[in-house]
């Protein structure tokens, strides 16, 4: 079974709790997840909303020490993904194929050179906001700032260096305005719809179509609040979630973008390992296995090898 996660905390997690991504209680661990193969995972270095500035820049440096370092004490368990030659090794590697993310445009400190290092980095995505403001534009929960005059800079300058744009966080006007400036696909890593659940940082019927339309991906998000907002939260609220998608015609545009270890989720979705029952949830729901085999890796992997 090839799973390919488009977004998770573990790093963050792990630098913060000071533990090991390898082997952990965590909802993923390169232990735990190395029965799929080939498993690529995304690692968000994620900057919260009170890091501003050159703090903001730290974090980040801190976190990339971190991966760094538990890649080179463990190469026969995971490899970081810093080319488009090594996107597309992915399928061949029987390891964990790190791909590094940063979630949160603070991480620039407003500063477009600070983008090129990232670049150096090998960081392949960023999502703009993270809940708040940043010099960027304006996040889902507590605005409705559009893009600032630096963030059209950043926008233009990503595509210029074939970083992938995430709008996961984004503000609707944010949003809008990114989709008016963009010239290549655009990414929601982690969001729902929000015709299934309200909850604002979940996409409008509109967003998606102009995502899935324009080659982007969506990864579904196991957050209960992204998952339901009237009733507990369950697996089966996921397959409402895809299903809806796929009606708005996301059959090569519909991922995965779990959000382990950076929310809260239903009880009995227990990480990565977990992966392999909801698998069988689809197909169970009589999705064909080609459709999920798309949806668990071949959209994300497709999208990484065109666009990165």
């Amino acid at each position: 079974m090839k799973v390919f996660d488009l977004h998770c905390d573990t790093l963050y997690r792990a630098v913060d709790e000071n533990k090991s991504i390898i082997e952990n209680d965590f909802d993923i661990s390169i232990l735990k997840g190395l029965k799929y193969e080939p498993w690529a995972q995304c690692f968000a270095i994620f900057i919260p909303d009170e890091y501003r500035g050159e703090d903001a820049l730290t974090l980040f440096k801190k976190c990339k020490r971190r991966l760094d370092f538990e890649i080179d004490r463990n190469k026969d368990l995971i490899c970081k993904c810093d080319s488009k030659d090594d996107i597309k090794k992915i399928v061949r590697d029987k390891r964990c194929n790190a791909i590094l993310t940063v979630e949160g445009g603070a991480v620039l400190a407003g500063k477009l050179s600070n983008l090129d290092y990232l670049k150096e980095c090998g960081v392949k995505m960023i999502t703009l906001t993270w809940n708040g403001e940043c010099e960027i534009g304006g996040g889902a929960k507590t605005s409705n700032l559009g893009i600032t005059e630096f963030g059209t800079k950043v926008v233009r300058h990503m595509e210029e260096l074939s970083m992938i744009i995430d709008v996961s966080h984004a503000s609707d006007r944010l949003f809008y305005d990114v989709a008016n400036i963009v010239k290549r696909p655009i990414v929601a890593s982690h969001s729902n719809s929000r015709s299934i659940c309200s909850h604002k940082r979940n996409l409008t019927d509109e967003q998606f179509k102009f995502i899935s339309s324009n080659g982007g991906i969506v990864g579904l998000n196991f957050a209960s609040d992204f998952l339901n907002d009237k009733t507990l939260a369950s697996p089966y609220d996921i397959i409402k979630h895809a299903d809806h998608f796929l009606s708005l015609g996301g059959e090569r545009s519909l991922c995965l973008g779990t959000d382990f270890d950076g929310a809260d989720i239903p009880d009995d979705i227990l990480g990565i390992e977990w992966l392999k029952i909801l698998y069988e949830l689809f197909l169970q729901h009589n999705y064909s296995q080609s459709l999920v085999d798309n949806i668990f890796f071949n959209n994300a992997y497709d999208f990484f090898c065109n666009f990165v």
